[in-house]
């Protein structure tokens, strides 16, 4: 099994967090749909993704839920939380078998004052967190359900061809639109070869052609 020195070393993290910090440290697993963390919870860890893909989405006050990206090593959740001091603003859960290493909010508190490199990785991947946020948000607005739709298809199955079609509700609610449109769509990706669909599945038969459609990925 893989330790935490090695995962640093791995993502040129070591100048990032010392001996003390790795000490506080320590290695969780998720499976693939567990939930790492709920929106409006109290903050309370910071997670350093090291393996795996999240899916992260927010509740709008209307009751909508709204995809907003998907995360791959390396990445952090809950250190926008971490800054402000605030709730969590999102829910994050994994989409295949996932790595993280976890950290307490208090451990950090040193490194936030008098650490300048910890300081500046913060900020880096902050300031990166809400450029992707706006590129994200004006796909949502900009790109047509269909192509929102396969996007979301091959986000959720990097390492698989197979949907469960019970997550079509949520589905339309992740990308914004009615549970009748995203069965409208289906049939126009059945009708054109992209995918066989049955009482329990999607399966995606032609990725490729569904990636054409995408064109960039959305969520990625």
């Amino acid at each position: 099994m893989t330790d935490i020195t090695t995962y640093l070393e791995r993502y040129q993290l070591e100048h990032i967090f010392d001996e003390s910090l790795r000490k506080a440290m320590y290695i969780q697993t998720f499976g693939p749909g567990e939930t790492l963390c709920r929106q409006g919870d109290v903050a309370h860890e910071l997670y350093l993704l090291v393996e795996g893909k999240l899916k992260i989405t927010h509740m709008s006050a209307t009751g909508k839920r709204l995809v907003l990206s998907f995360k791959h090593p390396f990445d952090l959740v809950g250190d926008i939380e971490f800054v402000r001091k605030i709730d969590l603003m999102n829910t994050v859960e994994a989409v295949t078998p996932v790595t993280v290493l976890r950290i307490a909010y208090p451990d950090l508190e040193e490194a936030r004052l008098h650490h300048s490199a910890f300081l500046l990785f913060l900020l880096e991947t902050i300031t990166k967190k809400f450029e992707l946020k706006s590129h994200t948000l004006s796909f949502n607005l900009l790109y047509p359900v269909e192509v929102r739709l396969a996007s979301y298809l091959l986000s959720m199955t990097p390492n698989t061809d197979a949907f469960a079609s019970k997550e079509l509700v949520d589905a339309a609610d992740l990308i914004g639109t009615s549970y009748r449109h995203v069965n409208r769509v289906l049939r126009q990706f059945v009708d054109d070869g992209l995918i066989r669909r049955t009482q329990h599945t999607i399966e995606i038969i032609d990725r490729d052609g569904l990636m054409e459609r995408v064109g960039e990925s959305i969520y990625e």
